[in-house]
Formats: C-alpha cells, structure tokens, sequence
C-alpha cells in the first residue's frame, strides 16, 4: 500500500510540474502578465505624450499664437514698440554694459534721510533696492530685439 501511495503521489507530482513551472506554466503567464501590464502603462505615457506633440504640430501648422509664443520665449523676440522688462533674480548683479534703468539708478543712489522723531527708518532708494536683491526692470522703447 505504502508503494502505491509513493508511486501515485510521483506520478502526481509528474504531472503537475508542466502545469506550474512548464513552458506554458501558471508561473511563465504570471510573469507574462506582469510584463503585459507593465507595457501597457508605458504605451498610455507614450499616447498623451504623442497626443500633446500632434496637438503642439497643429497649432504650429494652424495658428500664429503658438509660433509668437515660441519666438518669445526661446529666442527673445518681440513685436515693433513692446517694452522689454527683465525680472532678476534674488541676489544677482544686473548684467554689465546697456543703458537699462536699473544699472543706472544703482550707480547713483539717492540718500534719503529719516525724519528726526517719526521713529521710520530711511527708505533706500529704487536703485539701492536692487542691489539688495530685489527685481530691477529694464526698458527698451526702440524695440529692439532682445
């Protein structure tokens, strides 16, 4: 009895390997499942990625908005008669050279004193300002390409 038992549970095992660990295996199309969803997360990336490039093509093919928009932001275009503001960051020196306001305004600095008894400090002027840091503008009114 003890044999047969051993030979039944063999057999059993025989044919149970093909069907787990097979070429055709419950674990070979687990995996291929994985591999299946995965792939389809990357397809639904590429779409909206395709979809907002045609979407980009259209409005380059169709409309003048998107071409000004381009011509304004990466090569520093504007139209006859626009004013050219330059917002600096904090802590950085205006660039050398140019007639911009800012630069001026910084070589000449206006001392402005504090009223004796009003207890407020003196207010720097615009040009001292920007050389703390703060946004200084500069204009351009030829229009001038920048």
């Amino acid at each position: 009895m003890r044999l047969l038992f051993l030979v039944l549970f063999v057999l059993l095992g025989l044919i149970q390997y093909p069907l787990w660990m097979g070429k055709g295996g419950w674990f070979k199309v687990w995996d291929l499942q994985r591999q299946v969803a995965a792939q389809k997360e990357t397809n639904e990336g590429l779409r909206a990625r395709n979809a907002a490039l045609e979407a980009e093509v259209r409005d380059l093919d169709g409309g003048t908005g998107a071409v000004e928009e381009r011509a304004r932001g990466e090569l520093g275009m504007m139209r006859e008669g626009e004013v050219f503001v330059h917002i600096l960051p904090q802590n950085a020196t205006p660039p050398a050279g140019g007639a911009s306001l800012a630069t001026e305004a910084v070589a000449k600095p206006a001392a402005t004193p504090a009223r004796a008894g009003s207890g407020a400090p003196a207010r720097p002027a615009a040009g001292a300002a920007a050389s703390q840091g703060r946004p200084a503008a500069s204009q351009s009114g030829s229009g001038a390409r920048h």
